[in-house]
């Protein structure tokens, strides 16, 4: 058996390793520049790696290929692999034939990260045997030559599920349907969403879906009559047949068996999306028997993942917030609908051919200062200029929080949430979030 692996980041270091602790001739080749860490890995575990070229010979000649998920299919090495009729398959499909732990699947356009950090979050407080996998950072494959764990709680994407065929999850949970990567499903909505789902497949009927019944395009995707397992669906705005919703300030959840009702008033998670996040992951917490107390605990400490309405620190009464991954119009809708004081709004960056319209009546409602932190910002300026009682200008991000605090006053949040991509001044979106929460800790904070 051979096996030639596409890509040396994490997932294909990881199942590089995987393949050789099972006795696998493996290969391991990258087009670009392999990074240090991973190049030692595939070093240390003398498994042979090319860099900056693909042979095609030598990957050409393996049984099976496993490809990173940021290679399309339309990628010369894929059509090749495809007129040979080599199998190409993902990372996560590769590590699911060598372990017997259950899977709890999470993907979703958006609010997927959070979700499978709080309930990785949940369980682990549970005492739960389980493990942290997938788009989240961390190769599945590398976990599972160890094979310590139970359950798995493993974030997908849409790119890793269309190379999934027999893996199975446990329980799967879909976030949510918007459109994004369609360049990569022919600018067709019911592709992307047909990728989404099949995150369901092979399910049986001990198996659970955990969806967001108030989505539109999971409604118009998802065949019920045709899926095995039982359907969890949760709402927010009352859908008929919701299994999992809000009482107040507490989740209920009663779904065939699984009942509880979870106190969620001491959580620090912010806005309507991630009601919906704490909904999915309550739901697969009581779906795996962890009692309504522990939950309820666990959501208290639960940190979610950097740069995402992040708690930068608080400084005479004024809160600032890091939400440098709002880089879309739909993900600071939800960052200003979420916060009830008034904002001091920092936004700004490469326009993606933003529609602002959504957030107009939200900006005239809560924000009295919008800092525009961005080389171009006329847009910004003439959409906000009549609604925004101050707007200001910048390309310094120090600037930007000296003025937000020195135009904030005790109850204000100054609130980085930019609606934009960050390249004119910054590397990514991490980069602009590190950056203020440097300025913020420097200038405001004194640290």
């Amino acid at each position: 058996m051979k096996i030639a692996i596409l890509g040396a980041g994490e997932s294909g270091v990881g199942a590089a390793l995987l393949a050789q602790a099972k006795g696998i001739d493996v290969f391991v080749s990258d087009m670009g520049q392999i990074k240090d860490q991973y190049k030692a890995k595939l070093a240390t575990a003398a498994i042979p790696f090319e860099e900056g070229t693909h042979t095609l010979d030598r990957i050409l000649d393996a049984n099976e290929i496993i490809k990173s998920p940021g290679i399309p299919d339309k990628a010369a090495v894929i059509q090749e692999a495809a007129k040979k009729k080599i199998p190409v398959i993902s990372e996560i499909e590769f590590a699911g034939r060598y372990t017997d732990a259950k899977f709890i699947c999470i993907t979703g356009t958006n609010g997927k990260t959070t979700t499978t950090l709080l309930t990785y979050h949940l369980l682990k407080n549970a005492g739960l045997n389980v493990g942290l996998a997938g788009n989240i950072g961390e190769s599945l494959a590398e976990k599972v030559v160890e094979n310590k764990h139970e359950y798995y709680v493993v974030e997908l994407s849409s790119f890793q599920l269309d190379n999934m065929y027999d893996f199975k999850a446990h329980v799967a949970v879909l976030t949510n349907i918007t459109p994004d990567h369609l360049d990569r499903y022919d600018y067709s909505m019911d592709k992307y969403a047909d990728s989404k789902l099949r995150i369901t497949q092979n399910m049986t009927g001990s198996d659970f879906f955990v969806f967001n019944a108030d989505d539109e395009n999971i409604a118009k995707a998802f065949d019920s009559a045709n899926y095995a397992g039982t359907t969890v669906p949760f709402s927010l705005q009352g859908a008929a047949g919701a299994k999992v919703y809000f009482e107040d300030s507490s989740i209920k959840v009663d779904a065939k068996f699984y009942e509880g009702m979870v106190n969620t008033s001491k959580s620090g998670l912010i806005g309507k999306h991630n009601q919906y996040n704490t909904m999915a992951a309550v739901a697969v917490a009581k779906l795996l028997g962890v009692e309504d107390g522990a939950i309820a605990t666990a959501l208290e400490t639960f940190e979610n993942a950097e740069h995402r309405l992040q708690q930068v620190g608080i400084a005479k009464e004024v809160t600032y917030i890091n939400d440098s991954k709002a880089t879309n119009v739909e993900a600071v809708w939800y960052a200003l609908e979420g916060i009830k004081q008034p904002i001091v709004w920092i936004a700004g960056g490469v326009d993606k051919g933003n529609d602002y319209n959504s957030l107009v009546e939200l900006a005239r409602e809560k924000v009295k200062v919008l800092v525009c932190l961005g080389k171009d910002n006329e847009k910004l300026k003439q959409v906000f200029g009549r609604v925004v009682p101050i707007i200001a200008e910048t390309t310094s991000i120090e600037y930007a929080v000296r003025l937000s605090r020195s135009l904030a006053t005790p109850g204000d949040v100054v609130l980085l949430s930019p609606a934009c991509a960050s390249f004119d001044l910054f590397n990514n979106y991490e980069h602009r979030g590190q950056r203020f929460k440097e300025a913020v800790e420097k200038i405001v904070l004194k640290k």
